[in-house]
């Protein structure tokens, strides 16, 4: 004799293919309902999709959740199912899953006797907006799933209403045709676990810098290439702090503010790629992105030292003094330790290299300074070098003694070079020969000291 169980799925299919054209109708109406409701909203960004509960999928959940106890009949399983009918939302990023559930909290705005909320415009289709959202699903992610129910006062069938980005209808899909059936898969086992939220966590990384992207295109119709330029390398620096927050906080639990450290070391590795024109930018931008996607499958520990696979060398007098004392605090000031632990990781040479790499700019931003150029007509070259080095190695001292990660925000060396070029400007106007900047020099570096201790904010 057949067992009980399996009499009773047939009785529930059968009842199911019978109401098929009926729910497939209604779906159709929450649908277009949806569609409607989401109108103004919507710029052919969102997307409203509805299913009937197909028979394998009935069949499995009255086994998976002993519906057969649980239920009398086959017309109790058809009438209490929460997703007999599914309808979903579907948007492009993981931020706007929030923006279209505040959309519906404010257009079902009239409560029914049951609890349930509906608008005028259709009182038939409600749903049950008191549960909290984002729900936390079993494997640890959220997701908005939102009860609703259809009754035009002769029947009531329930529905599932859900809003998915574009990464988590793919996340989804991964979670039904390669885990949720392949029963070879123990879920339950660590290891997997652990993969599992890996690859999430991969996905929203994707999403994350697909939005970037999208804002991106959206503004760069402006006109001027600097501004555009600006757009790419705030892209890029969101890019970084973001993976290195995430990084943080599963290493030691928390996170700090080093939005302005991202900003330096991304505007480095533009200049070290020597990215001028808005192409170069745009290359730059998707080499430096493949770079980011593989640091983020690593491991980052915030909490041990930087260590150097060999003696840092320098080419100069500025990078030396500046390097030397670099050294001396990397792994004491907890800003310098995070600025080279995130820019070790994104440059591809050795960490000595990387450091010699990055003195040797920031000398350079300091030694290219066009105002330079105002002294050409007096002085020879070597002349010219001579006053040059003069005036860094004041800076330089100004910087040893701050030893701030300010010094190196990009306002700050903008601000630096100004006051240069103000006290280029005097150095113009008064001196004639080298030998009468050997005489006088010291009296301008000590101006310029003064003006970058009190103009400029290094603490």
């Amino acid at each position: 004799m057949e067992l009980k169980i399996f009499s009773f799925i047939e009785e529930s299919i059968n009842l199911l293919e019978e109401k098929r054209i009926e729910l497939k109708g209604i779906s159709k109406e929450i649908e277009e309902y949806f569609e409607e409701v989401l109108l103004c909203v919507n710029d052919g960004e969102l997307n409203v999709v509805t299913r009937v509960k197909s028979k394998a999928s009935l069949e499995d959940k009255i086994i998976r959740n002993n519906y057969y106890k649980k239920y009398n009949s086959s017309k109790e399983v058809i009438l209490n199912l929460q997703d007999l009918i599914g309808a979903r939302i579907e948007c492009r990023f993981i931020d706007d899953e929030e923006k279209v559930y505040n959309e519906l909290l404010s257009f079902f705005d009239r409560k029914h006797n049951d609890g349930t909320s509906y608008n005028e415009i259709n009182s038939k289709i409600r749903l049950n907006l008191k549960s909290e959202q984002p729900q936390k699903q079993k494997n640890g992610f959220k997701i908005y799933r939102i009860d609703g129910i259809y009754d035009d006062g002769i029947i009531k069938y329930n529905f599932e209403l859900q809003i998915k980005s574009l990464v988590n209808m793919f996340w989804g899909e991964i979670e039904h045709k390669v885990i949720y059936k392949n029963k070879n898969y123990m879920v339950v086992d660590d290891f997997f676990k652990n993969i599992l939220t890996s690859i999430k966590k991969n996905l929203s990384m994707i999403d994350n810098q697909l939005s970037l992207i999208c804002d991106y295109s959206v503004k760069s119709d402006t006109i001027d290439p600097m501004i555009r330029k600006k757009q790419v390398e705030t892209m890029l620096s969101k890019i970084v702090y973001d993976l290195f927050s995430n990084k943080m906080k599963e290493d030691i639990g928390f996170s700090v503010d080093f939005k302005k450290s991202c900003d330096a070391i991304v505007n480095y590795l533009f200049r070290s790629n020597n990215a001028k024109e808005l192409e170069d930018y745009n290359e730059t931008l998707i080499k430096m992105l493949s770079r980011v996607n593989e640091i983020s499958k690593n491991d980052i520990k915030f909490n041990q030292e930087i260590i150097f696979d060999r003696e840092v060398k320098y080419d100069n007098k500025f990078s030396q003094k500046a390097g030397t004392k670099l050294l001396e605090i990397i792994n004491i000031d907890f800003d310098w330790n995070l600025f080279f632990r995130i820019l070790f990781e994104i440059e591809p040479g050795s960490n000595a290299e990387d450091f010699e790499g990055f003195t040797s700019y920031v000398q350079n931003r300091f030694y290219r300074n066009d105002k330079f150029n105002i002294l050409k007509d007096k002085f020879l070259n070597e002349e010219l070098k001579y006053i040059k080095l003069d005036l860094l190695d004041t800076v330089c001292e100004m910087f040893c003694e701050k030893s701030s990660i300010a010094f190196i925000y990009d306002k700050n060396i903008n601000k630096i070079n100004n006051i240069i070029g103000e006290i280029i400007l005097l150095i113009n106007e008064r001196i004639n020969t080298i030998d009468e900047w050997e005489i006088s020099k010291n009296a301008y570096k000590q101006m310029l000291y003064i003006k970058i201790s009190t103009e400029i904010k290094l603490c």
